[in-house]
């Protein structure tokens, strides 16, 4: 362990710097703009605000680290993020706070496309599954301690903003002394959105689901939890409790969409979700522990989708293909998270805090219903075809995963595939006319 984790030690360190400034961040921008008496919209469009920053991250970002180089993109774009964190003190106004998340948003995309390609290039085959797990162990640790921290200082003061603004500098230092190599030059890949959808309607629309479902949840849940009576720690402790049991249920729900159709999979996680979303929406839960368990069932079966629609999908991508498709499927959730918390809120406004998990648990119900649609449309893909599940982590509202190699998983390459899903076999997988 100790030789794999050597060559991408200064990386990590700044890993757990940037994700515990940024799940500050997460928690304390709800909590404090319902302080400061912003309209729930208000509060939904800051969260569209960051993830249109980050969808434009994703289009861009490749341009950058052509131009800078790796070390000197992250040092640029955890100095930007920095200051920006702290600005949110200075100025405290709807308008500047959603051109703020934006450019947070911008910044921590081009952090993420850094990070995950480095992690890759500096891991070996023999290594990689080890450094991808403990890449995971710091993601799901140090987002906790992060949202955590909201319970250090008073939220309607500045120190939590210089608090966040300290942390996400202080990820720029190891980056910056490290006398690892960079990585090689960075190649811009063509996104085809809808070709995705071709090779996969349920990865495709598996993917907006997760963007509306979860982009809701990250930015409005702490203003739901404040809304319905939990003081500062209760929503600190009903965020952190909410991730930890989506990381608990991406294993086992991973290894299910192995052996089962991952359809089946994604219909009962939604389901599940639903059925989740659908109490807290009913307003019977009144008393703070009964909120807790079924904000962390919603947690357990909402979290995974996101992998398994991934993985769904790469069952039918060629294998040339894989770093487009995780480009477009990335940019899939960005914009279902731009649309997401503008709708949440204002189903906020007009049903109360309830309106958060009625909307959620109305997008679950859907894609459950479109995934038994396309069940009766299109067999499962071959074996021989399939994709071994491998776990993505979503980190406050960011979504990190790494499939471009099939040595992460501690599988061999598959070879490269067709775009048919069998022999014999249509698109649609009913069987070709002779």
């Amino acid at each position: 362990m100790t030789s794999a984790i050597a060559p991408v030690s200064a990386l990590l360190l700044s890993v757990a710097f940037l994700l515990a400034g940024n799940g500050l961040q997460g928690t304390l921008l709800p909590i404090r703009a319902g302080m400061e008496a912003f309209s729930t919209p208000d509060i939904g469009v800051m969260g569209s605000a960051y993830y249109i920053g980050f969808a434009s991250g994703c289009l861009l970002g490749g341009r950058i680290l052509r131009r800078a180089g790796h070390i000197r993109t992250f040092t640029a774009m955890a100095s930007v993020a920095s200051a920006v964190a702290l600005a949110h003190a200075l100025i405290v106004a709807p308008w500047f706070w959603w051109i703020a998340r934006a450019t947070t948003g911008f910044c921590l995309a081009i952090l993420f496309m850094v990070i995950e390609s480095w992690l890759n290039e500096r891991s070996t085959r023999e290594t990689r599954g080890t450094v991808l797990s403990i890449y995971l162990i710091i993601n799901l640790t140090v987002i906790t301690v992060g949202q955590m921290m909201i319970t250090l200082y008073d939220p309607s003061g500045w120190p939590l903003f210089a608090l966040a603004s300290i942390l996400v500098s202080l990820a720029a230092v190891p980056i910056a002394m490290t006398a690892s190599p960079a990585p090689g030059k960075v190649e811009v890949v063509t996104v085809r959105v809808w070709r995705l959808y071709r090779l996969s309607p349920v990865g495709f629309a598996g993917c907006v689901t997760v963007g509306l479902a979860n982009g809701s949840f990250w930015s409005l849940a702490p203003v739901y939890a404040q809304q319905t009576g939990l003081d500062i720690t209760g929503v600190a402790v009903f965020m952190s409790a909410t991730v930890i049991a989506g990381a608990v249920g991406q294993m086992p729900l991973g290894r299910a969409s192995d052996r089962f159709d991952r359809r089946r999979v994604i219909v009962t996680a939604c389901i599940g979700a639903g059925i989740a979303g659908g109490a807290l929406a009913s307003g019977l839960l009144t008393a703070p522990a009964h909120i807790l368990i079924a904000s962390c069932v919603f947690g357990v079966f909402a979290f995974p989708i996101y992998a398994i629609a991934v993985a769904h999908t790469n069952d039918f991508v060629p294998h040339d293909e894989f770093v487009e498709a995780s480009s477009g499927l990335l940019l899939l959730f960005g914009a279902g998270a731009i649309a997401g918390p503008i709708v949440a809120s204002f189903m906020m406004s007009l049903l109360g805090p309830p309106g958060l998990y009625f909307f959620t648990a109305s997008v679950h119900v859907f894609m459950a219903g479109f995934a038994l649609y396309r069940m009766s449309r299109r067999a499962r893909a071959p074996i021989e075809d399939r994709t071994t599940f491998r776990h993505g982590l979503e980190v406050a509202g960011t979504v990190s995963t790494s499939f471009e190699e099939e040595e992460a998983a501690g599988v061999e390459p598959r070879a490269e595939l067709t775009t048919e899903p069998a022999v014999g076999t249509d698109l649609e997988g009913r069987p070709k006319e002779e």
